[in-house]
């Protein structure tokens, strides 16, 4: 059960960025699991919306942040909202979404991977090789994965984000343009 908190309509560029894991000190500060190794939407939204574990996607909290920083593997918050540990304790297991708005501008050549979930991927020849998936972390490289058909079955290719292979990155466009053939 959250603490007496503002009920608020999840906005619609909401992107879910961690999950409360628990209360920190006994001041109302809370631990946040962050789904990214570069957690800044959570250090530059002052605004976090929160869903209770098993809650329906419509049931949502206004949550104003006064402070979030890092501590350890883990992020750190309080917020006036949560006075003291058994309002932080209340929180825990709830997921935390920040408006994409939010999200500080990315540098050149810089992406967002929630930006390029669902954009289609094409060769130099305009041959289509399909929708990102999802991203992997792989170590060195961040790795592209594409859905598609072909002859009516699924299939699922890998592609390497790196300069090397991908030309061009078109947002606007939701179009991602890549040195790369079919059967690779």
């Amino acid at each position: 059960m959250l603490p007496a908190l503002e009920t608020a309509e999840l906005p619609a560029d909401a992107i879910e960025v961690g999950r409360i894991a628990d209360a920190w000190g006994i001041k109302g500060w809370f631990k946040v699991l962050p789904h990214s190794a570069q957690p800044e939407a959570l250090f530059s939204s002052k605004r976090w919306f929160l869903q209770a574990p098993g809650a329906s996607a419509s049931t949502a909290f206004r949550l104003a942040i006064r402070e979030a920083k890092e501590h350890s593997d883990c992020i750190v918050a309080t917020s006036e909202d949560v006075p003291d540990r058994n309002a932080a304790e209340a929180l825990r297991g709830a997921r935390v979404f920040v408006p994409r708005s939010s999200f500080p501008t990315a540098g050149d050549d810089e992406y967002y991977w929630v930006d390029l979930i669902g954009l289609s991927v094409v060769n130099r020849e305009g041959v289509v090789l399909g929708t990102v998936r999802e991203l992997l972390a792989t170590g060195p490289q961040t790795t592209l994965v594409l859905t598609a058909e072909e002859d009516g079955k699924a299939i699922e290719r890998m592609v390497p984000f790196v300069s090397v292979f991908v030309d061009k990155v078109d947002l606007p466009g939701r179009l991602i343009t890549v040195d790369w053939q079919p059967d690779f």
